[in-house]
């Protein structure tokens, strides 16, 4: 489509090309996953460390017992939008997943925003989670009685700052990513069966100590100390209402904009297209099962945490080891630290792999530097697009607060989310004869429920996110302006300028050889 750069906003991408990317007409990734692989993927982003402690945190914090309709408003949210990306996906088998629906079905300005967007949300969920793995890491050594020496001790397990035990998970992960899609599928399904056993037996353990009578109790609507003239940490839904503070609806619509983030990462699914087998058919099944699986967990942890410990007995910081210790049963605070920290290593290994998925899907297209989508040799994986992921998160997390930018990531998820159902709804309209695996049951009212869901658990996001997110997406106008709409494959560039070179069709050819045989 040679259209000139002026024209950038009418540009979309061919259906065609998205699924000649898929069959390996173009430099493609080789297959990997099968339909329990991708559940496991999705198993391994999504149960981290906050399924020991964002349930007791906002029940303590902000939503009492109702944090187990919290957990549920959350899900519900994330169900619906799974049933659009369940669509999108079998229509569009890719590793752009949202970036390239939005591409296809909006054209390339919408597409750029959705994958600047992408782009933040997985970088920074990366670094968030580096750093909390650490100190889970050290929180566990300590616990165990390992005793570190004190020059490790001063670098290891901060909050902010330099700290190994995160450089040591990113540089290790990194290169398990960057060594190919099986190396890190192996390592995950390790991971994601030990800390399965470990969230089992919290619950086993823990269901002994369950008091019902501890859900009974209904706080008092109430507004924390130092935080009522705080327009800028305050819920913009309690701005728009008059209203802020915890507990109560409010407190329960607040804290399940906060538990979106727990579930964070069926979407991740989508990355993984390309290297599924019958994509059409087993990325939808993936992400709903996974995601289902997920939703069910969290929300019998949370009702084991809440029966365990009344609301206002229960510690934010610690919540379930705390429950524990107060029940006589303080071996477990061990089990939950091992569980917190295998969680969070498949955490930063799927986020991982999904950003480089979504970014190497950008580079194909030329929004960013075309050699980053160069497929390595010997190991079929965009190696070079994984070491920049990998050396920036590096940065991210090593030199800048991340723990308190959280919230960003939620943010940048549900503006993706609003994208992807808004995207069922006109593709059903434009494209309503392409070929899908799957199809949004009751539509365009799911999409639009999606949508309405969205945008009710945006507006309980605090006003200083709303305007840390609207500089980002600024920012990202400015680059898509001076290098992304010049540069991409649909400004007219001829295929014979490709920096990709001979290398990468090498690679293409023989993953396509290797594909067949597979097949065969």
């Amino acid at each position: 489509m040679p259209e000139g750069t002026s024209l950038s906003i009418l540009r979309r991408l061919p259906p065609t090309e998205v699924t000649n990317r898929w069959t390996g007409a173009r430099h493609g990734l080789p297959k990997a996953y099968g339909r329990t692989d991708l559940v496991v993927l999705g198993l391994g982003v999504m149960i981290g460390a906050g399924i020991f402690s964002v349930a007791g945190r906002q029940a303590a914090t902000m939503a009492g017992p109702g944090v187990i309709l919290s957990f549920m408003i959350a899900g519900i949210t994330s169900l619906l939008v799974a049933f659009c990306f369940a669509e999108l996906s079998s229509a569009m088998p890719t590793s752009g997943s949202a970036y390239t629906f939005t591409y296809v079905i909006f054209g390339e300005v919408w597409a750029w925003l959705v994958g600047w967007a992408l782009v933040m949300e997985l970088l920074l969920a990366t670094a968030v989670v580096a750093r909390a793995w650490s100190l889970y890491a050290a929180q566990m050594l300590a616990d165990l009685g390992v005793r570190l020496p004190d020059l490790l001790a001063r670098i290891t397990g901060q909050a902010e700052g330099f700290d190994l035990f995160a450089l040591f998970i990113l540089v290790v992960l990194t290169a398990v990513v960057a060594l190919g899609a099986r190396v890190g599928l192996r390592t995950l399904w390790i991971i994601v069966v030990a800390k399965l056993l470990a969230v089992g037996a919290v619950i086993v353990v823990g269901a002994t100590h369950f008091d019902q009578r501890n859900l009974s109790a209904i706080p008092v609507p109430a507004v924390p100390a130092g935080t009522a003239d705080d327009t800028l940490n305050s819920p913009l839904l309690g701005l728009m209402f008059g209203q802020t503070g915890a507990f109560g609806w409010f407190g329960i619509f607040a804290a399940s904009a906060v538990i979106a983030f727990a579930y964070i990462g069926f979407d991740i699914v989508a990355t993984a297209a390309e290297e599924a087998e019958d994509a059409p058919r087993s990325i939808p099944k993936g992400i709903i099962r996974s995601l289902v699986i997920t939703t069910v967990i969290y929300i019998v942890v949370a009702l084991v945490m809440v029966g365990m410990t009344p609301y206002d007995r229960i510690n934010p910081k610690a919540p379930l080891a705390n429950a524990f210790r107060q029940a006589d049963e303080g071996f477990m605070a061990h089990i939950i630290n091992i569980g917190a920290v295998l969680g969070l290593t498949t955490v930063v290994l799927v986020l991982l792999v999904g950003l480089t998925r979504v970014m190497f899907a950008m580079a194909r297209d030329g929004l960013f530097p075309r050699p980053l989508a160069r497929i390595n040799r010997s190991y079929h994986s965009p190696t070079r697009v994984t070491l920049l992921i990998g050396g920036v998160a590096i940065l991210l997390a090593e030199f800048v607060p991340v723990l308190t930018l959280e919230p960003l990531v939620v943010i940048g998820t549900l503006f993706v989310f609003i994208a992807v159902a808004a995207g069922v709804i006109r593709m059903r309209r434009t494209m309503p004869d392409l070929p899908r695996g799957f199809r949004v049951p009751l539509s365009p009212g799911v999409p639009i429920a999606s949508i309405l869901a969205c945008l009710w658990l945006l507006v309980n996001l605090q006003v200083i996110t709303w305007l840390y997110f609207a500089a980002w997406m600024a920012f990202g106008v400015l680059v898509y302006l001076l290098y992304g709409r010049r540069n991409s494959v649909l400004a007219g560039a001829r295929p014979a300028a490709d920096p990709l070179g001979a290398e990468s069709r090498g690679t293409e050819s023989r993953g396509t050889e290797s594909r067949g045989r597979h097949r065969r």
